[in-house]
């Protein structure tokens, strides 16, 4: 039996990004769930600004590929502005063009790691209606994580509740959700 993988995209770039730090301990938890985890890194697919009188970028087919291959996708994003960063809208953009498959066929979740209370809780809106517009499968819990100095421990572990509960309920409904479409 081949374990479910995973995908995870951060909207932040940015080394030492509280966002990085959801994400690798949103993919530990993964790994622990039985799953396997895969980091989707941004900087390695330098996409221009989206415009519609460009070619597709060459590195665009690469990144559809390891998109269309997974069976569930967490994208953890910073809010900026009350809104998503415009390099994950870019990608988002750049993907939607060429193909539909890393939209329909996995399980999507969304997280969000904020400096102060609110938690991306705006972000993680305009996230969940951009990929409900393309057709994607997003699972109702969302980890909004606030106060990001408190939220984890010395090892990087997401420790702040209610935050790390709504992790694990996501990871849980997303790998449950893969089971029954592939099974």
């Amino acid at each position: 039996m081949t374990l479910p993988t995973i995908g995870f995209i951060c909207g932040s770039l940015r080394t030492g990004s509280i966002n990085k730090k959801l994400e690798t301990a949103l993919a530990a938890r993964v790994d622990a769930a039985g799953a396997s985890s895969v980091i989707i890194d941004l900087t390695e697919f330098e996409l221009p600004l989206f415009h519609g009188d460009l070619g597709a970028p060459e590195n665009l087919s690469d990144l559809v590929n390891r998109l269309s291959f997974l069976d569930g996708i967490i994208i953890v994003s910073p809010e900026y502005n009350g809104g998503l960063p415009p390099v994950l809208k870019n990608m988002i953009d750049w993907v939607s063009t060429v193909a539909k498959e890393p939209f329909a066929n996995p399980v999507y979740g969304i997280a969000s790691c904020t400096p102060g209370p609110m938690s991306g809780i705006m972000c993680m809106r305009q996230i969940n209606y951009i990929l409900m517009r393309l057709g994607a499968e997003v699972m109702p819990t969302q980890v909004g994580t606030g106060n990001a100095s408190k939220a984890f421990d010395a090892d990087g572990q997401l420790t702040a509740q209610p935050s790390s509960d709504l992790a694990d309920k996501l990871i849980r409904s997303m790998l449950t959700r893969i089971a029954q479409k592939t099974g």
